[in-house]
């Protein structure tokens, strides 16, 4: 999988909790949370640096989080079975979200 097909999970994803409300947020946003902290822990791997925790900004910053640690990741340039993973792992919080 490329880069841009987890570039277009991301904007998916974006498009899909993009309006949420901040009580939404409150209800749903732990998952999305946990996936950035994992995208984040591979990217700091794969450079070789050390892994640090992802700050929980506010909730309605977590797609702009999401797509920052997903430009780190493509940046550490992953195999494509990282890249295939994070896309997948993606599009399942997709569709767990309501």
């Amino acid at each position: 999988m490329s880069i841009e097909q987890l570039a277009r999970a991301v904007d998916l994803l974006d498009n899909q909790v993009g309006h949420w409300t901040p009580a939404r947020w409150r209800d749903q946003g732990e998952p999305l949370h946990k996936l950035i902290q994992r995208l984040a822990d591979q990217a700091a791997d794969l450079s070789g640096a050390p892994r640090r925790d992802v700050p929980r900004l506010s909730d309605l910053a977590l797609p702009d989080q999401l797509k920052v640690v997903v430009a780190d990741l493509a940046a550490a340039a992953p195999p494509d079975e990282i890249t295939s993973a994070a896309a997948d792992e993606i599009a399942a919080l997709r569709h767990t979200l309501t």
